[in-house]
C-alpha cells in the first residue's frame, strides 16, 4: 500500500504561480513512477504530468506544458507540481497518484493510488 498526501492548493489570481506537494508513506516510492491529475467541476479527471521513479523523464499534457514542471525527491518520498502562468481553466481538484510500474503514463487506470486531492482556484 501507497498513501499519498497532498498539499500546497489554495487561490490564486491569473498568472500567478503556485507549487503542489505530494508525501508518499508505505511501499518503497522510489520505485513508482508518479502523476498529477486534475478535474474540474463537470469534466473527467485528466493527466497533467507524470515522471518515472529516477526522475530522468517527464511528459506534460499540451495544456500545461511550458507552465507545470513535476519534479521528484526520493529521499524526502515527495513529488512536486510547479504551476506558473496559472490561467482559469486550470482551476480543478488536483490529484497525485502511483503505479507499480516505473515508466511514465498519462493512463488514470495505470495508477493504483491515489490521493485525496488539493483543491486549486485561479481567479480572472
Amino acid at each position: 500500500q501507497v498513501q499519498l498526501v497532498e498539499s500546497g492548493g489554495g487561490l490564486v489570481q491569473a498568472g500567478g504561480s503556485l507549487k503542489l506537494s505530494c508525501a508518499a508513506s508505505g511501499r518503497t516510492f522510489s520505485k513508482q513512477a508518479m502523476g498529477w491529475f486534475r478535474q474540474a467541476p463537470g469534466k473527467e479527471r485528466e493527466f497533467v504530468a507524470g515522471i518515472t521513479w529516477g526522475g530522468g523523464m517527464t511528459r506534460y499534457a499540451g495544456s500545461v506544458k511550458g507552465r507545470f514542471t513535476i519534479s521528484r525527491d526520493n529521499a524526502k518520498n515527495t513529488v512536486y507540481l510547479q504551476m506558473s502562468s496559472l490561467k482559469p481553466e486550470d482551476t480543478a481538484v488536483y490529484y497525485c497518484a502511483a503505479r507499480s510500474g516505473v515508466a511514465v503514463s498519462s493512463s488514470l487506470g495505470e495508477y493504483a493510488y491515489w490521493g485525496q486531492g488539493t483543491q486549486v482556484t485561479v481567479s480572472s
